[in-house]
């Protein structure tokens, strides 16, 4: 292995050789082994854009994210949808109480932006200390965002110049939902007739464009300046490209919003993330849903990847080669443009093969994970 040294990521790889003969080689420094595992220690990463649901489901997925992050920017698509500060207030309450005792997994709370949100509603979260960020769904684009805004420039202006004053950041859902639009083409509409011209009309709102997946995408991110735009990545758009769909039959558990698009846009993404820019940085957009809503005559978008996503973003960097800049996306990116403090504890990832469930079963059905059924070579454990 090649040494590596980057002063500006705190990011180590161990060697462990195990079960070694008692003698050596003579006359070579090398040793047989009967069995080796590289592990990787890098600073406890963040989840940017997750959704916990609430209830029972709550109850059931929450444990998967708080045994791989130390914070999450959870979404605020509930039914009703979290729209004012009283409400993330109480969300996050039902989130802390549904975590494991032993957890110190803090999660960031979020608005949703409608057409009636008020420039006085952004100051009370800005306040309170507990919400983070406000969510932009156009009405109509994804699970739970009929609620969502349907004039961004005629009945938001105000509220988007009062997060500027706040320094309070928008996280967009970036597809238009005019049904003219072929729904391939609706994250590049969405940029070029509402996200560029937001921008420029208010170049100092703070802007994270969610689940990117398209190149038009990474590059609009990576034209705008450092701290202004930035973009999280799911693993589904990294290792995933539009015939994950039909392989074999519909797919409905690789069936998420944006819906995934074709292979050069993956790996554009792919680039993109690995290349170690700092506008990218982890968000798995894990959105649970029951099996049964999942496969049936109009299912539900959306993939459950929390259980797995630590294990899939290493994947990636390996097979980028690109493994020293993992601990940047995962852990330093996104806590920077936040402007929050880093995490100072640490996680382990050992590359030992570990097969990933069929499902989770709970009382009120089945949950089917990203990668279901396949053999992943990296698992995360706490240290």
């Amino acid at each position: 292995m090649n040494n590596r040294t980057n002063h500006d990521v705190a990011f180590f790889i161990v060697i462990q050789v195990l079960n070694l003969p008692s003698s050596k080689i003579e006359g070579s420094r090398q040793f047989k082994c009967k069995a080796s595992k590289m592990e990787l220690t890098i600073t406890q990463p963040d989840d940017w854009h997750l959704h916990l649901r609430d209830g029972e489901v709550l109850q059931a997925v929450v444990p998967h994210s708080a045994s791989s992050f130390g914070r999450a920017i959870v979404m605020p698509n509930l039914k009703p949808p979290i729209t004012s500060t009283a409400a993330a207030v109480a969300y996050r309450e039902s989130i802390l109480k549904a975590l494991p005792a032993d957890s110190v997994f803090s999660p960031l709370m979020t608005l949703y932006l409608t057409d009636t949100t008020s420039p006085h509603e952004i100051k009370l979260a800005r306040e309170s200390g507990v919400v983070f960020a406000v969510k932009l769904y156009p009405a109509g684009a994804t699970t739970n965002s009929q609620d969502g805004v349907t004039d961004l420039f005629g009945k938001c202006l105000p509220v988007l110049e009062e997060m500027a004053e706040q320094n309070m950041p928008l996280l967009v859902h970036g597809e238009v939902t005019d049904p003219d639009v072929d729904v391939f083409d609706r994250e590049k509409v969405f940029i070029d007739t509402i996200l560029q011209p937001l921008i420029q009309r208010l170049p100092q709102l703070k802007v994270v464009m969610e689940h990117i997946t398209t190149m038009e995408a990474v590059r609009f991110v990576q034209s705008c300046s450092y701290g202004s735009v930035a973009a999280t990545v799911t693993p589904q758009h990294l290792l995933l490209n539009r015939n994950a769909l039909f392989q074999g039959g519909l797919q409905p558990h690789n069936y998420c919003l944006p819906v995934l698009k074709r292979e050069i846009h993956r790996q554009a993404i792919v680039s993109a993330v690995t290349s170690g820019n700092k506008k990218f940085f982890l968000g798995t957009d894990s959105a649970p849903h029951e099996k049964r809503r999942k496969e049936s005559p109009c299912g539900c978008a959306g993939i459950y990847n929390a259980p797995v996503a630590i294990s899939l973003y290493a994947k990636v960097f390996e097979e980028a080669g690109a493994l020293d800049k993992l601990e940047a996306f995962t852990s330093f990116n996104g806590p920077d443009f936040y402007g929050l403090p880093r995490n100072t504890s640490k996680i382990k990832l050992t590359r030992t093969p570990w097969k990933v469930p069929e499902s989770f079963s709970f009382s009120f059905g089945d949950i089917v994970p990203m990668s279901a059924g396949e053999t992943l070579e990296w698992q995360p454990s706490s240290i």
